[in-house]
Parts: structure tokens; C-alpha cells; sequence
């Protein structure tokens, strides 16, 4: 199937404009994440270092940092869950696989919390992802274990009416804006 032929791909495509678009006007008005996790504190969180347009988590992680453990996502293999490990706001940091920053050491955090990186979602908590699947086996692994409340951060202009989703595709317990939470 060529790519022009792919629902997913072409969706990818025009969510990842119109993330870019919402990146540039939107620039640094991501408190609601602080607000929402200053309601969780102590529990273990994993946030994500944004790489491209993506919406910045790393202040609202550092708020949530002094007052109990957060991690971020390290990639240890393809087709595999994510494994999280400790992060602080002076933590060491080396270039992880696609070009994601991870800590050179530290160690590994079961979150209970994960804010979920995105191209797009939609108000019945779909999310449409990059396409490794990654946090969709990590979220069902969680899951599996326990309770684990799924955060997806995006920009508001990032919701879609109509994503091409898969049984596979794992959804998002709410969403947080730079305009607000979004309960599902």
C-alpha cells in the first residue's frame, strides 16, 4: 500500500501541519498540565522531552519532580513497551533512538500517570501517534498491572473529528490543552 493510500499515513501528514501550526501560535501557554498534575503529587508520572512541534511538558515535569518521582520513556527495541527512567530537571541526558533525549543513567519508574506525546486526538480519546506503536503496547502493559491514568498533552488546534483508529490503538483516559483538561 503506498502511503497516499494509507488513511493513517495521510492523517499523520496533515496532523503533523497542523500540530506545526499550533506550535507557532501557541508558544509556551502549557500551564493546565502544571495545574492538573499539582493535583496528583507524589505519584510517579512519565512525561516525555518533546522533539520537532511538539507541546513542552518539561516545565509542569519539573513542578511535579520536587514532589515525587517522574521519568521519561527510553526505547529499548522496536515492537517493544517503553521502559521509563528517573528524570530530574539536571539530569545527564544522551540522543536516544528518532532523536530523543534519555538519561545517560537512573533508575526505572513504573508510572501511574503517563503524558501521552501526539499528532492528533479527538474528543472520544483517540490518539493518533507517530505509527511505532510504542506507547499503544506500553499503555496495555500498564494496564495490565494496574491502574494507569493516560494523559495525552497536545495543542487544542491538534483535535480531529475523525482519526483513523485500530482496535489495537490504545485510548486516552483525558487530555490536556493549553486551553484546558478534556474529560473522556
Amino acid at each position: 500500500m503506498s502511503g497516499c493510500d494509507d488513511p493513517k499515513a495521510a492523517a499523520r501528514k496533515a496532523a503533523l501541519a497542523r500540530r506545526a501550526e499550533a506550535h507557532r501560535a501557541a508558544r509556551g501557554r502549557a500551564g493546565a498540565l502544571s495545574s492538573f498534575l499539582a493535583g496528583h503529587r507524589g505519584v510517579p508520572v512519565a512525561g516525555y522531552l518533546p522533539i520537532r512541534s511538539e507541546i513542552d511538558p518539561v516545565p509542569a515535569m519539573a513542578e511535579a519532580a520536587a514532589h515525587g518521582p517522574v521519568a521519561v520513556p527510553v526505547v529499548e527495541a522496536e515492537a517493544t513497551p517503553l521502559r521509563f527512567r528517573a528524570w530530574t530537571p539536571d539530569v545527564r541526558l544522551t540522543e536516544g533512538p528518532f532523536g530523543v533525549q534519555v538519561p545517560v543513567e537512573g533508575e526505572w519508574v513504573t508510572p501511574e500517570i503517563v503524558i501521552v506525546p501526539m499528532l492528533a486526538f479527538d474528543r472520544r480519546g483517540g490518539r493518533l501517534g507517530y505509527g511505532g506503536g510504542f506507547y499503544d503496547r506500553t499503555l496495555a502493559a500498564l494496564r495490565a498491572q494496574g491502574p494507569v491514568l493516560a494523559v495525552g498533552f497536545a495543542y487544542a488546534g491538534q483535535e480531529m473529528d475523525d482519526l483513523p483508529l485500530e482496535e489495537t490503538d490504545a485510548p486516552l483516559d483525558m487530555i490536556v490543552t493549553e486551553s484546558g483538561v478534556i474529560d473522556i
